[in-house]
């Protein structure tokens, strides 16, 4: 155990540049902000590069602490306030290795993100995927970053429980339909489909598009089959995770 009480530290302030992306992406790291994240990320194997914990931190977690890690920071509570993206940090900040990514072989269930870019959105509609037992999400362009911290704490550590990359989707959703896995559109319009009258599949991507503008003409056109959820109240719409998690429960098999 190393102690660190100002927040001028060389190693603080090289931490703090972990808030911003180019950052995270320079280094390849980023900051897991509380107890069960940091719980989830170690019980994946995820290296800890760096933990720091302040004194709250340190008597409410003791057992798991000395069980859990070799070596880590106690610092002061200004220094953990500095270090958080919270007002009020629970007590244990660490910086974590992002994943090398692996190629995905697109089978079974699969969400699509296109341009979705709140970060509270991303990461409720990745936690859902895993709790509706998909295989993976991809975040294509536009989407929120996986490491922003609300992207993170939205997950509830889910991103450690099925595969989340980045990448193009109209590159991806392709290699989809070339193994015979539909892919599936949300949209309304003429042709789409209400989604109750779909039937339970195993393999298959479900495409969701921006807050706003949807899914992106280009995408749409790529997709056999769209479909729509009925409302039957007076809303506009859906909000995206919440249209996302209807699906995502109804059609996977």
């Amino acid at each position: 155990m190393k102690e660190i009480q100002s927040t001028k530290n060389t190693v603080i302030k090289e931490t703090k540049k972990l808030q911003q992306k180019k950052y995270r992406q320079q280094t390849q790291t980023y900051l897991l902000e509380g107890f069960h994240l940091i719980q989830e990320a170690k019980a994946a194997n995820v290296l800890l590069k760096e933990v720091f914990i302040n004194q709250r931190g340190l008597n409410e977690w003791t057992e798991w602490i000395e069980e859990n890690l070799e070596e880590y920071y106690l610092v002061s509570d200004e220094v953990l306030k500095t270090l958080a993206s919270q007002p009020t940090p629970q007590g244990i900040i660490a910086v974590a290795e992002m994943p090398k990514e692996d190629t995905a072989d697109f089978t079974g269930a699969w969400l699509l993100l296109d341009n979705v870019q709140d970060p509270g959105n991303v990461g409720t509609m990745i936690r859902t995927a895993d709790a509706a037992g998909f295989s993976g999400v991809i975040l294509g362009q536009g989407s929120a970053d996986l490491y922003n911290p609300k992207t993170l704490r939205s997950t509830q550590g889910s991103l450690y429980h099925l595969s989340v990359n980045a990448g193009d989707l109209a590159e991806i959703i392709p290699q989809f339909q070339q193994t015979d896995s539909p892919v599936l559109g949300t949209a309304l319009d003429k042709t789409a489909k209400d989604y109750l009258s779909v039937e339970k599949m195993s393999d298959f991507a479900l495409v969701m598009g921006n807050e706003g503008q949807g899914i992106s003409p280009e995408l749409l056109a790529m997709t056999d089959q769209n479909l729509y959820i009925p409302i039957k109240g007076q809303a506009e719409s859906l909000n995206v995770a919440i249209a996302a998690g209807v699906l995502m429960f109804h059609l996977l098999k």
